[in-house]
């Protein structure tokens, strides 16, 4: 029986492909670099997201950075901080 295919599932571009393909080609090569001081790549995750942004630059297709679910304490304290913030703009601004 055939596998259905998942229509939620992350696509990547052909391109995008190629390009991944080719910065794990340099780091098993011992020749991937990253940012401007050239550090050498130590790890397959990072050529790989190396590669990535290299096609994100280029404009290929390629599903959106993962963020992380920021929890609902760390909201609310944010909240609370900007809250007070403009509260303390708010009457120095009234005092003048």
């Amino acid at each position: 029986m055939a596998k259905k295919k998942n229509p939620s599932q992350k696509k990547y571009s052909k391109a995008s492909q190629k390009e991944v393909e080719k910065e794990m080609h340099h780091y098993k090569e011992g020749k991937a670099h990253s940012g401007k001081a050239l550090a050498p790549v130590e790890s397959r995750e990072q050529a790989i997201a190396i590669g990535l942004s290299k096609a994100r630059k280029k404009g290929e297709k390629v599903p959106k950075k993962p963020t992380k679910a920021r929890s609902t304490r760390a909201r609310k304290t944010t909240a609370t901080k900007s809250k007070s913030r403009t509260k303390k703009a708010a009457s120095s601004r009234s005092k003048r």
